[in-house]
């Protein structure tokens, strides 16, 4: 694969793995557009606990869908973090929707037809120009079937546990590892058993297994299958 043209990068695989850092990291070096999907799921989750559509886990699929359309979504760049950020009717959240309480809850949301339809359209419509890097569960398998290059990426459940308490902690947020652990478990659960768009690997995709890599061995790995 060359990068004569402008790409369409399908980056899936399991919670917690470093999917965004790394394909942030990628989306900077080839100077591409970087799309979290996930976030766009834990935006829909964070609006539906705000506006008491899940309680006690139990979700208010009508008003849920009564509502949908007036959930607006968008990314912007932050020229002092040099991060892409999330934002919900024109609030930034992406502080919130990385809580433990919206991971406890938006395996349940994204599972939903009417939402993951509503969703993949929009995401479909942001990579009509290409030149894109996204992230998310069924990006390869869904959203772009037909993307020019997709990675799958893996690692041991411990593994994602310890990275995603140290996530918590340097934002300083108090969540037990054990507790971190158990959601991912339960996550991986909810996303590999869903009726709609169910969590697995692309018949063409590249399998990275990040357990042990560093940030730049996961960046290297990945612009050597591009061949720059």
């Amino acid at each position: 694969m060359n990068n004569d043209k402008k790409l369409i990068i399908a980056i899936d695989g399991f919670s917690s793995c470093g999917k965004s850092t790394v394909a942030k990291d990628l989306a900077k070096k080839l100077n591409y557009i970087y799309i979290d999907s996930g976030a766009m799921y834990r935006a829909v989750t964070l609006f539906s606990l705000k506006n008491n559509i899940i309680n006690e886990q139990t979700i208010d699929e009508k008003k849920l869908q009564s509502l949908l359309n007036n959930i607006k979504i968008s990314f912007k760049y932050n020229t002092k973090t040099g991060e892409a950020e999330t934002f919900l009717n024109g609030n930034n959240v992406e502080d919130e929707i990385r809580n433990i309480e919206v991971s406890e809850n938006v395996s349940p949301i994204s599972k939903i037809k009417f939402v993951r339809e509503n969703l993949v359209k929009q995401q479909q419509e942001l990579g009509k120009n290409k030149a894109i890097v996204m992230d998310g569960r069924d990006i390869g398998t869904t959203v772009f079937p037909k993307a020019d290059l997709k990675i799958f990426m893996t690692a041991d459940v411990d593994v994602r546990a310890k990275r995603r308490h140290k996530e918590l902690s340097d934002k300083g947020l108090n969540v037990s590892i054990e507790e971190i652990r158990n959601n991912i478990k339960n996550r991986d659960n909810h996303d590999q058993n869903r009726e709609i768009s169910p969590l697995k690997r692309a018949d063409d995709a590249l399998i990275l297994d990040n357990g042990y890599l560093t940030k730049e061995e996961q960046l290297a790995w990945i612009l050597d299958k591009i061949e720059l």
